[in-house]
């Protein structure tokens, strides 16, 4: 059974940082994109980041030049280190990650974090 679980995740003042974490446990054979997603209250859920297992990046337009992403393959953890945050990014965030366990491939899901920004 593969697991993800998100981390970092609260409160912040427009213009402050969160790094949100997102580790993998249970047997994990080897993992595809990971991806960073969000969802705010009545919006539908969107890609804001995600990267490949080359490292290749990409983001939305929205959150170009103040998040990243990175990824340890060691640890089997993702990272979104978000800068300059706004009432904007106000969401709880969800990781996704394809995965090849015992299983076989599927994509799994984290229970997601919450982000707030004050203003």
């Amino acid at each position: 059974q593969v697991q993800l679980v998100e981390s970092g995740g609260g409160l912040v003042q427009a213009g402050g940082s969160l790094r949100l974490s997102c580790a993998a446990s249970g047997s994990i054979f080897s993992v595809s994109a990971m991806e960073w997603y969000r969802q705010a209250p009545g919006s539908q859920r969107e890609l804001v980041a995600g990267i490949t297992t080359g490292g290749r990046t990409n983001y939305a337009d929205s959150v170009k030049g103040r998040f990243t992403i990175s990824r340890d393959n060691a640890k089997n953890t993702v990272y979104l280190q978000m800068n300059s945050l706004n009432s904007e990014d106000t969401a709880v965030y969800y990781c996704n990650w394809g995965v090849r366990s015992a299983a076989g491939w599927g994509i799994y899901w984290g229970q997601g974090t919450q982000v707030t920004v004050s203003s």
